[in-house]
């Protein structure tokens, strides 16, 4: 007996075949985690409906206005949107929600929004669309 050979013996020659299929196995997860991700990615950068806030003025105690420009993705696309009015104490004082659908490219609207007392601010909450649950 050689002095390798209960190294041999304790830790094994190589590769077995059972390594083989573990690394096999784990090449498969990894393949299918990053078409997992890559296809989150996408999902998430490519909204149904998407919106932002172009301006707003408040007009007077109980109105004020907000300039949005939607997007949708499709023109078969209903969306549906929200601006909120909030006073300076950070409450919300007013809100509108909105539908926008068969539009092609960027839409500018203007949105009035009643108000219980005077708006400090305006915000646009954001648009959503079938399968989009997060406003946009």
């Amino acid at each position: 007996m050689t002095p390798q050979d209960p190294l041999a013996e304790r830790y094994g020659r190589g590769r077995s075949q059972r390594g083989r299929w573990v690394v096999v196995a784990s090449g498969i997860v990894g393949v299918v985690a990053l078409t997992w991700l890559l296809w989150v990615i996408w999902f998430e950068s490519t909204p149904a409906a998407q919106s932002q806030l172009q301006g707003y003025d408040v007009v007077s105690g109980e109105l004020a206005t907000a300039q949005v420009t939607v997007t949708l993705a499709d023109p078969d696309v209903e969306a549906s949107c929200l601006v909120r009015a909030s006073a300076a104490d950070s409450s919300v004082v007013g809100e509108r929600s909105f539908q926008v659908t068969g539009v092609e490219g960027p839409q500018r609207l203007e949105v009035e929004v009643r108000t219980e007392r005077e708006a400090t601010s305006v915000e646009m909450v954001g648009c959503t669309a079938p399968g989009q649950s997060r406003p946009r």
